[in-house]
């Protein structure tokens, strides 16, 4: 019997079951068609990742990246050349800016015509190369597996973020005598220096305001836990970014949590962050709401927990750096503090912010329409269909601001939002990936109608999969609100490039083979997400919503004598 060939193909997948891959997004074409077969059609005895054949590249790449953000584990995302290739963009940007380990493997003309002017011939390693943590394009057949294998290093590194792979047609089809090498465990870098945590502690019981500042680097599961342990012995406030949302859980929350900030400087942990004399950052990256914001005057006094060196910034100087695993170091730090109790005039303090934090989530208008629904009162509907084990996942849009700010979440990774890159379209990827990993949970996302017809269409793969989803839209009369009032804001009450076209947006449900539903007046909304809850598989929600107010998200701002 005949030795049976294997190509480059196989040792793609080997090298992806070697690593745990089970999951993979993407669409075919013809430069990397053999790799799509063998995924689909793996031979006798042998396994493969499941494929999730989506209806757009750029959702490929946020289902990836959502599968990555919720699960820790590598998300890739396949595409084919060219255009295939370059519709993957948004998606490893995104990635990279957001902590999230994603590998994008690319199509590629054959290596003889790398540099003719060939169909669908593009550098595409070079194109990746500034926005990923690795680009590279295979030459060697043979050495397929050892680029995965770094790509995926890379990908997962102290700063997760995307690691894109050229793989050349020729490559692709080319018999291969390498066996795909194994997964290598990475290494664990241990606690920062114990002398480093020893200083913390010490300037922590000396502080009169100690606050912690979470990111998403600190938002894993072991840190979260670590973190909850300390704040269990020891309370402390707690400030979320949008993107370390969920760290503080329901036990905790009444004494440690403090809001979130993330956009526009007038938040409660703003007020906070302002009257701290030390400012604890946990995995927290600029990205995420820059110093400038919070640290206006360049006056906080701070020091930066992370798994690796931060930028430094005008606004951002760490007094000192503890670099190294951030769930160890904090369960160090714990040991530390014990006994320390915030002073009596911070803990007033402290009562006097967590008034105004609930204040400011009870609708201080009424909507000029009577047929338009409060933005906070949608958030408290929202609030009481969901349970904790349900996935909340933000699109961009006015609503994300109104989200990142009320929407309580006390799971980490439950409540996603890109707030780094506010790339359009995330939203119902993100939830349809959620549906996928936390099937006994339903998924929400929530988007405006401007965002969500950047990635609507795959309502249709959702259908396909039977997937429990409700997306949730927000209509503001068909504009790019977000870009709107904050034109209106800066231009006289004038605004530019913000009109979209009117669609309906229950037809184009339906159209997909969704349940589409419509709230016609404030009243109905709970009856009709109660109709979207109870519903299997995938619902959308058109929601129509007052943004008369929204020019107030940036006013008030925080002084800076505060």
């Amino acid at each position: 019997m005949a030795e049976m060939k294997k190509y480059g193909a196989d040792l793609v997948v080997d090298s992806l079951n070697n690593h745990g891959v089970d999951l993979v997004f993407g669409i075919p074409g013809a430069k990397i068609d053999r790799l799509f077969e063998t995924l689909e059609h793996p031979a006798e005895g042998a396994v493969s990742p499941k494929l999730v054949v989506t209806r757009h590249e750029q959702n490929a790449a946020f289902m990836a990246q959502g599968f990555a953000r919720i699960t820790g584990k590598t998300g890739v995302v396949i595409a084919t050349s060219g255009p295939g290739v370059g519709n993957l963009a948004s998606g490893l940007m995104t990635a990279s800016a957001e902590n999230d380990p994603v590998l994008a493997i690319g199509g590629q003309v054959p290596r003889k015509d790398l540099y003719r002017l060939t169909h669908q011939s593009t550098p595409s390693a070079a194109l990746f190369e500034p926005i990923t943590n690795y680009s590279v394009e295979i030459q060697d057949p043979n050495n397929i597996s050892e680029i995965l294998s770094n790509a995926i290093a890379q990908a997962n590194g102290p700063k997760p973020g995307a690691a894109f792979v050229s793989l050349p047609q020729d490559v692709d089809d080319a018999i291969v005598e390498a066996n795909a090498l194994p997964r290598v465990e990475p290494a664990r870098m241990g606690s920062a220096s114990l002398t480093d945590i020893a200083w913390l502690a010490e300037q922590v019981k000396q502080a009169e305001m100690p606050v912690i500042l979470v990111g998403a680097r600190g938002s894993d599961d072991a840190t979260t836990e670590a973190l909850h342990q300390l704040l269990t012995q020891t309370t402390l406030p707690v400030v979320e970014t949008y993107q370390g949302a969920g760290v503080i859980s329901r036990d905790l929350e009444e004494k440690t949590f403090f809001g979130r900030i993330g956009f526009f400087r007038n938040q409660v942990g703003d007020q906070l962050l302002a009257q701290s004399d030390l400012v604890i950052t946990v995995g927290y990256d600029a990205i995420e709401y820059e110093p400038r914001n919070w640290n206006k005057n360049a006056d906080l006094r701070i020091v930066a927990l992370d798994t690796a060196a931060v930028q430094i910034d005008n606004n951002f100087t760490p007094e000192r750096q503890l670099i190294g695993t951030l769930a160890d170091t904090l369960a160090f730090l714990k040991e530390k503090v014990a006994g320390y109790e915030l002073p009596v005039a911070s803990q007033n303090k402290l009562a006097e912010l967590k008034a105004a934090l609930r204040a400011a989530d009870e609708p201080k208008y009424t909507p000029a329409d009577a047929g338009l629904n409060h933005p906070l009162n949608v958030i408290k509907s929202l609030q009481n269909h969901m349970t904790d084990d349900m996935t909340l996942t933000s699109d961009i849009g006015s609503h994300y601001l109104w989200l990142g700010r009320h929407f309580k979440s006390y799971v980490p990774r439950h409540f996603l939002i890109s707030n780094g890159m506010q790339t359009l379209g995330v939203g119902l990827p993100w939830a349809m990936v959620a549906a996928m990993v936390r099937p006994n949970a339903k998924a929400v996302s929530v988007s405006g109608d401007g965002g969500f017809f950047f990635s609507g269409v795959e309502l249709a793969t959702a259908v396909q999969m039977k997937l429990n989803t409700v997306h949730i839209v927000w209509q503001d009369n068909h504009h790019y609100d977000m870009v709107k009032f904050q034109e209106e804001m800066k231009y006289d009450g004038k605004s530019a490039g913000v009109k979209i076209a009117d669609i309906d947006i229950v037809k184009f449900a339906e159209a997909a083979g969704a349940k589409g539903l419509r709230v016609d007046s404030p009243d109905q909304l709970d009856a009709v997400l109660d109709e979207a809850f109870a519903t299997e598989g995938p619902v959308v929600v058109e929601v129509p919503v007052d943004y008369s107010h929204n020019y107030e998200l940036m006013s008030q701002l925080i002084e800076s004598e505060i």
